[in-house]
């Protein structure tokens, strides 16, 4: 019991364990208190202390040393002192600091979301919404990527990145040669391949999953739907892979298998990651063992009531035309 540390966070009180950061700390109690992390991976060793959304205010070091924090820290990065007392939403100085942090992440930023597959689980959109501005004071002009292909199945569009890492991470966790990193040093820093080598091993396709943003995407799923319009399914395979479980998220379209992803937790993260041959190759309900919808958060917008029976409007209950109509909808809304 000596090796637990009691760490105060927005007023509520948690003991963890020596080592642990503010950040995980936060996530044992939840809610809206757990700073937002954009860089950060739990699961990809060195990740964390690039993009600084996760910054708090420490007002108390510790019992040993109370002397507040001389600087906004990063909760990835500080790990828990004995007594230490923490401030996030509690603190206008942690929100103006993270608003302009936002603010830094959006100048080269486009604002394709209309037309990105990443829009509705994008983690900078739902912190640009949060702590965003109304508009930019951004004067110059931006710089800006011809889009690439990185491998047959995934495409790289520099112009959204926020140099993150995660995907150079785990790359170099999971798979037995890197092909691509950071080049360059400061604004000229970019994702790329070197001398043009495609990312190609048996689980390039978690890059997809890890990115934050719509830098790296799917390209069998490229302009196929919104996320919002799709349905998610667990479900898993008896895989080959020594390195994979077998264990996906199915996204459904009426009866189609639309894209495969890895299966993830409530903050975002992958809980195992897959093989391209589960990810890319097997989009057929034959291929997998059903197991039940997934359980969507009552914030995202792939609302749960995509589960349940079209029920139409009165005006519809009316309207022969639009029952006619919107008998295609009641099939592919029954399928799951």
């Amino acid at each position: 019991m000596a090796d637990l540390m009691k760490v105060t966070i927005d007023g509520i009180t948690v003991e963890v364990a020596l080592g642990t950061t503010i950040l995980n700390a936060a996530r044992q109690i939840g809610g809206d208190i757990v700073p937002p992390a954009m860089c950060y991976y739990s699961k990809l060793e060195g990740s964390g202390g690039k993009c600084r959304t996760c910054i708090v205010k420490v007002s108390k070091g510790s019992e040993k040393d109370p002397r507040p924090m001389p600087k906004l820290v990063a909760s990835c990065r500080t790990t828990v002192m004995d007594g230490m007392e923490v401030q996030n939403i509690t603190s206008p100085e942690v929100l103006e600091a993270r608003s302009g942090v936002v603010e830094m992440l959006l100048i080269n930023h486009p604002l394709d979301c209309p037309v990105c597959d990443q829009a509705g689980e994008c983690d900078l959109q739902n912190l640009g919404y949060e702590n965003g501005l109304q508009r930019t004071r951004y004067e110059f002009e931006r710089r800006t990527f011809e889009r690439i292909d990185i491998g047959d199945k995934i495409q790289l569009h520099m112009n959204r990145c926020i140099l993150c890492y995660r995907c150079v991470f785990v790359a170099d966790q999971i798979t037995n040669k890197r092909v691509h990193g950071i080049l360059n040093r400061g604004d000229h820093s970019e994702i790329s391949t070197y001398i043009q080598a495609a990312v190609d091993n048996d689980f390039s396709g978690n890059v997809i999953d890890v990115c934050p943003v719509g830098a790296l995407t799917d390209k069998t799923f490229r302009f196929k739907n919104r996320v919002w319009f799709t349905k998610p399914v667990d479900a898993h395979r008896d895989c080959n892979h020594e390195k994979c479980n077998g264990k996906v998220t199915l996204w459904y379209k009426g009866a189609d298998v639309l894209r495969v992803t890895a299966r993830k937790d409530q903050f975002g993260e992958v809980e195992e990651f897959i093989c391209n041959e589960c990810r890319f190759e097997k989009k057929a309900t034959a291929d997998w063992t059903i197991e039940n919808p997934t359980q969507i958060s009552d914030t995202s917008v792939i609302s749960s009531n995509h589960y349940e029976t079209f029920r139409p409007l009165p005006v519809i209950k009316e309207n022969l035309a639009l029952q006619e109509a919107n008998k295609v909808e009641l099939e592919k809304t029954s399928k799951f």
